[in-house]
């Protein structure tokens, strides 16, 4: 007869589930509230999320300061792994869904604001991705993609247009197709290490000399093409800009940003020991993918005739760029790729957000798109200051300097030099080169053309509300003196990073 376990509350380090349970326990008070008392205004619903969102970030500060006394930490039954990582892709991921929030007070329009499930679903999925974050137990990083997944799909879907059903129903069977290659890459990964903890799995691995490679690349095969698909990578980014289509403007920047961040950490965790026991295969096919991606995402882009369509085609470009870090599998590379995403999420949900500043009730005659570029013609003329704006969003995502993203891709292309990348150094510096023209085709539209629809009464040109002012201008801000920024930014990531060991 089995003897009974004692298992003390202190071993168990219950505080480690903190920060994913701040969101949680706000959605279960928003469904409260609206079961007590319906119909109330959403205005009260952005400021508990809010206020949750921010009792998370400060519960993500005090385990900085734990884990630069302390080292990494585990917690419930260890299946929690609080390091480095976990910290920054958490980081990242609160404080861009503090700026996406308050978007949703901008406009009375959007019905979907007015819900109170959206905000519980919009919680409940932050809570999602901080698991994967903050885990390398593979049954748990599975728990959370599809909380956060399927949270996300009714997000898509309560749009309510014909497009957002459409991208809400595109996403989902991608996803679940994710899911199913995901599953079984851990089956056998499972199978062949007894193991489902990334770190335990590495050592069984190394410790048997990689007898049973063959079995361990078709696992590698299936989590890749599974984290293609959530990373957009060419070939498994076909829904992407169908999705970002059919979504709002703010949703669709946000789904560039915070979803992608936590799968390059699971992806990190994931891929980073292989690539660093020469398993060729691997090398090989993750600098096509990287190559692939940066290139092809750039020629779509540029034949693109809608705004928010190349926005999406971007964001696939400026996932492969950062694929590459992955690839390398340096300290310095790995802190690359976190500097490059902070950047970039204020330069890209700058840009989505300001999509809203001229948005439109209907499609006039001849209109087959809700951001055409010519509806951007002349826009110096119309709305100045958003022509400005705008125009520094495209500077910063085209890479020039001294704008946001720039920075981020002068520590990127370094880090492939650094790690003998050179080659692939040339290819991200030329596809950078690529990517200026489309950007800049839009500056031109806004600045060196007449307006086409300045007298269409369909044309719903707003004064952007409080809350887009304040995160546009934000965002503006960071984006333009972001070289303040770097040089302690960098130092930070770097100091998490190296002390987790990747």
């Amino acid at each position: 007869m089995l003897e009974p376990v004692n298992i003390s509350l202190e071993s168990l380090n219950l505080s480690t589930l903190t920060p994913m349970l701040i969101p949680i326990i706000g959605a279960l008070v928003i469904l409260c509230i609206d079961l007590i008392k319906g119909g109330l205004n959403k205005s009260l619903y952005v400021m508990l999320s809010l206020l949750f969102l921010l009792m998370d970030f400060g519960s993500l500060v005090d385990f900085a300061q734990l884990f630069s006394q302390n080292g990494t930490m585990m917690g419930f039954f260890d299946v929690m792994l609080i390091d480095g990582l976990a910290i920054i892709g958490q980081l990242i991921i609160v404080v861009s869904s503090m700026l996406f929030i308050p978007l949703s007070l901008t406009s009375k329009r959007f019905h979907e604001y007015a819900y109170p499930e959206f905000y519980a679903l919009f919680l409940f999925m932050i809570a999602g991705f901080q698991f994967m974050v903050a885990t390398d137990n593979l049954i748990l990083i599975f728990v959370g993609l599809e909380l956060a997944s399927l949270a996300l799909y009714t997000l898509i879907a309560l749009h309510n247009r014909n497009k957002s059903f459409e991208a809400a129903i595109k996403y989902f069977t991608m996803g679940a197709l994710a899911a199913g290659f995901f599953s079984f890459g851990a089956m056998i990964l499972y199978a062949l290490t007894g193991s489902i903890e990334i770190n335990q799995i590495s050592a069984v691995l190394a410790a048997d000399g990689y007898s049973n490679i063959g079995f361990v690349l078709v696992a590698v095969t299936f989590l890749l093409a599974s984290f293609g698909f959530k990373l957009s990578l060419i070939p498994f980014h076909a829904w992407t800009p169908d999705v970002y289509e059919g979504s709002s403007a703010a949703l669709a920047g946000y789904m560039s940003i915070v979803p992608k961040i936590a799968a390059f950490v699971v992806a990190m965790r994931l891929f980073e020991f292989l690539v660093h026991s020469n398993v060729i295969w691997l090398e090989t096919i993750l600098y096509i993918l990287v190559v692939l991606t940066m290139t092809l995402a750039n020629i779509w882009a540029l034949v693109q005739s809608d705004v928010k369509r190349m926005l999406a085609y971007s964001s696939i470009s400026h996932a492969g760029f950062v694929m590459a870090a992955i690839l390398i599998g340096t300290t310095q590379a790995n802190s690359a790729l976190f500097l490059y995403w902070v950047l970039f999420a204020f330069s890209n949900l700058g840009a989505f957000a300001m999509l809203w500043v001229n948005r439109q009730k209907v499609l006039i005659a001849g209109q087959d798109s809700d951001h055409p570029f010519e509806k951007f013609a002349g826009l110096i003329h119309t709305m100045p200051t958003a022509a400005a704006i705008m125009g520094l969003f495209m500077l910063s995502l085209a890479g020039l300097p001294p704008f946001g993203v720039f920075w981020g891709k002068m520590y990127m292309i370094g880090s492939a030099v650094s790690g003998g990348y050179t080659v692939l150094a040339l290819i991200m510096a030329l596809n950078s080169a690529i990517a200026a023209y489309y950007y800049l085709k839009l500056i031109v539209f806004m600045f060196m053309k007449e307006p086409i629809y300045q007298t269409d009464k369909a044309i719903h040109m707003v004064n952007a509300s409080m809350p887009l002012k304040t995160i546009i201008g934000f965002a503006t801000v960071i984006t333009i003196f972001s070289v303040f920024i770097v040089s302690p930014l960098m130092e930070f990531i770097t100091a998490l990073v190296y002390n987790s060991g990747y």
